[in-house]
């Protein structure tokens, strides 16, 4: 099958998901008991019975729920997420404002979890039974029953009254003002903690997998003819046996990146960090039912979109996968 045939597919595929997905939040949000007027007259000290009408006309809520599915669906169809009911403002402003904070989390986070990972795991599988292979066990083991919730205060406590050599909160510190190098800086040290706190659960998985899958190739007959040649142990280590223990590893990257969305909603909370993830957890108990459909509909597309770049990756990595 050639490439342009597989994109194909697999974008025909993405539109059909991302259809479901969008029907599926619609109807998971809605069933959810409460709505954003009964939030907003909760603010309000209570209103009169009008008030609450004329504000369920506005947004659309006494329409049947099939109605307000086909012109919410209709919206995203044309490119409108909605108007957000707490914040004024239209939904997709809203995310591209948060969605820098968010991907420079993720990405931080994805990079030190991936190359810290895999780079202990090929350290513990070049003596499986030594001293250094059940050190990184037992830390990834540790790493890995941790919750990211319980991580992050951790690291709050340890850095706020311990050691307090980094920021815990925001994404700048008011005080900082120059060039860009100077707000370079103050944003890396806040980012610190946080993709920290989110990379640790990942980075013991990548470990983990990396030195079963290093393990499982360094047995093959291709590397022990690699080392009856005279190759040196780093050549027999990276360039035969590393490139087809990774792709597992490719494989699981691509499959958690949903999960690790999801723990930036608790990192960004907990770190005040000013992401999709913070605005999430707002929008949630405010109600604010267009808010939290596109972030939904727009985290869905993020984790399709990963999916479909960790099936091409496997593709490149790999040459002899057919996608039959």
């Amino acid at each position: 099958m050639s490439l342009l045939a597989f994109l194909a597919r697999r974008l025909s595929y993405a539109a059909v998901l991302v259809l479901a997905v969008l029907v599926l939040n619609f109807f998971l949000i809605r069933l959810a008991p409460g709505d954003a007027v009964e939030v907003l007259a909760g603010q309000m000290g209570g209103m009169t019975e009008q008030i609450r009408a004329d504000l369920q006309r506005e947004y659309g809520l006494d329409q049947p729920m099939l109605t307000q599915l086909g012109i919410y669906v209709s919206r995203v169809a044309h490119g409108n997420l909605g108007y957000s009911y707490f914040f004024n403002l239209p939904v997709t402003s809203l995310i591209l404002e948060r969605l820098p904070a968010t991907l420079l989390l993720l990405v931080a986070a994805l990079a030190v979890s991936v190359l810290a990972g895999t780079t202990l795991g090929v350290l513990a599988s070049r003596k499986p039974n030594g001293p250094v292979s059940q050190l990184i066990t037992l830390v990834s083991v540790v790493g890995y029953s941790a919750p990211v919730f319980w991580t992050g205060m951790l690291l709050v406590i340890l850095f706020a009254s311990v050691f307090p050599i980094l920021p815990v909160s925001g994404i700048r510190s008011a005080a900082v003002s120059g060039s860009w190098l100077v707000d370079a800086v103050d944003v890396a040290r806040h980012l610190v903690l946080p993709a920290l706190s989110l990379a640790i659960v990942y980075l013991a998985q990548y470990s983990r997998l990396t030195r079963a899958s290093m393990l499982d190739v360094l047995g093959s007959d291709y590397v022990r003819t690699a080392r009856a040649k005279g190759l040196s142990e780093r050549t027999v280590l990276f360039k035969h046996a590393f490139r087809n223990a990774v792709l597992p590893v490719v494989t699981i990257v691509g499959l958690q990146f949903g999960n690790m969305l999801a723990g930036a909603i608790v990192v960004e909370t907990v770190f005040n960090w000013p992401g999709l993830g913070r605005l999430a957890f707002d929008s949630v108990l405010r109600r604010d039912y267009p808010t939290l459909l596109g972030l939904l509909f727009f985290s869905s597309l993020l984790v399709i979109v990963a999916n479909q770049i960790t099936d091409l990756c496997y593709r490149l990595i790999d040459p002899r996968i057919k996608t039959s």
